[in-house]
């Protein structure tokens, strides 16, 4: 049994109706933009979260300050591109190296 997605044409404004995962569907078209684009930069960025942080301990950091997070050491971390959640990672040390390892994918 095969489900069916009505969308609206941005350039006619008519509803057309297409196959999920078919070639013209809105995932495979991001998925072709994209791959026609390899070269265009984004911003890839981790988020550990840092509780009970105040201003005062703004002004207080300097060179060697140590800045407790929310997070315990095996806590899955957001992964985000653009600001858009991707993904969860773990952190990781390869050779003397800071590294994340990717454990969902969304």
């Amino acid at each position: 049994m095969s489900t069916t997605a009505q969308t609206i044409n941005g350039n006619t404004g008519k509803p057309f109706t297409m196959e999920p995962g078919s070639p013209g569907s809105p995932a495979s078209s991001r998925k072709d933009a994209l791959d026609s684009m390899p070269w265009l930069p984004c911003t890839l960025t981790l988020e550990v979260p840092v509780v009970h942080f105040t201003i005062a301990d703004l002004l207080a950091l300097k060179e060697g300050s140590i800045v407790e997070t929310a997070c315990h050491h095996t806590s899955d971390v957001p992964l985000r591109v653009n600001q858009l959640l991707i993904g969860w990672t773990e952190f990781e040390v390869v050779e003397d190296r800071l590294a994340v390892r990717i454990t969902e994918q969304i």
